[in-house]
């Protein structure tokens, strides 16, 4: 979709991080803006700040959680309602925990799975026929470098966000079959400062946290930490790369060039079938 000004962007995650500076290279092109977030004040905060660069950018919000389908439904009225079309989705939403795989609780498979996973996915169920019926549009999935090779510690957010990745290649060859004029990237960024460490802020109270506080967990946690902190390209850069490749109609988006690396060291580890690839080291 090369032009996109006065376009409607949708994304969820809007109240902050990536799904902030989205919305802030989405209005500087001239889109109206629908954004959702569980997070209300985050919400505010980013169009308070959108509406200093852009005065007269148009937008609507809403408090979603991704996780239940008649949220998302919501969310994809109002921009029919508000704007009567939605050109440009990004299901951006997502959250992590940590810790050895078999310590996490089904509250924490309940909650990312929700969602990282059922995030997109009714994402794309409420908004991909509102863009077949109007005859163009384009989905934006945020996986991970963590949709491709595998971290310690973070067996339930490398899941999910695989899941994104083979959710996103199916969606675009079913829209394929069918011809349409609906574009899809996924976007698999590695580490960049953002508030991903801290999405327990918006955990939910009937999934809380009961994991045991182990060393381990201890230590992968400060490692993600300080992983994201130094992260040499920000939220704003990529957010900027991200709309470029809706621009550009590119499917794979890798903001980061040594995930690429990874992954052909990832099929040189499975062509070896000894071990399995170690992410950190790098074979």
């Amino acid at each position: 979709m090369k032009y996109l000004s006065n376009k409607v962007a949708v994304i969820t995650g809007g109240g902050s991080g990536l799904g902030r500076e989205l919305a802030l290279c989405c209005a500087a092109r001239g889109m109206k803006l629908v954004l959702g977030d569980v997070d209300e004040a985050g919400l505010s905060e980013t169009l308070r700040l959108v509406e200093e660069r852009q005065p007269a950018m148009e937008s609507a919000k809403l408090k979603v959680d991704v996780s239940r389908m008649e949220d998302v439904e919501a969310l994809a009225q109002l921009a029919k309602d508000r704007f009567g079309a939605a050109h440009v989705v990004f299901n951006n939403a997502g959250v992590a925990v940590n810790g050895p795989i078999w310590e996490n609780t089904p509250a924490d498979w309940h909650w990312v799975m929700g969602v990282n996973v059922y995030g997109v996915s009714w994402g794309i169920r409420a908004f991909v026929p509102m863009m077949l019926e109007q005859g163009e549009g384009h989905v934006v999935n945020t996986a991970s470098a963590a949709g491709w090779v595998n971290a310690p510690g973070s067996g339930v957010y490398n899941a999910s966000k695989h899941a994104v990745v083979a959710i996103s290649e199916t969606l675009a060859l079913d829209l394929r079959d069918v011809g349409a004029n609906v574009g899809v990237s996924v976007l698999c960024p590695a580490f960049f400062p953002t508030g991903i460490v801290d999405s327990e802020r918006n955990r939910p109270k009937d999934l809380a946290e009961t994991a045991p506080d182990t060393e381990t967990k201890k230590l992968r946690q400060e490692q993600l930490r300080q992983a994201v902190e130094k992260g040499r390209i920000s939220a704003a850069e990529i957010a900027e790369a991200t709309v470029q490749a809706v621009e550009n109609d590119q499917f794979y988006v890798f903001p980061h060039k040594k995930v690429k690396a990874l992954v052909a060291a990832r099929a040189q580890a499975v062509e070896r079938e000894t071990d399995p690839f170690d992410t950190l080291s790098g074979r």
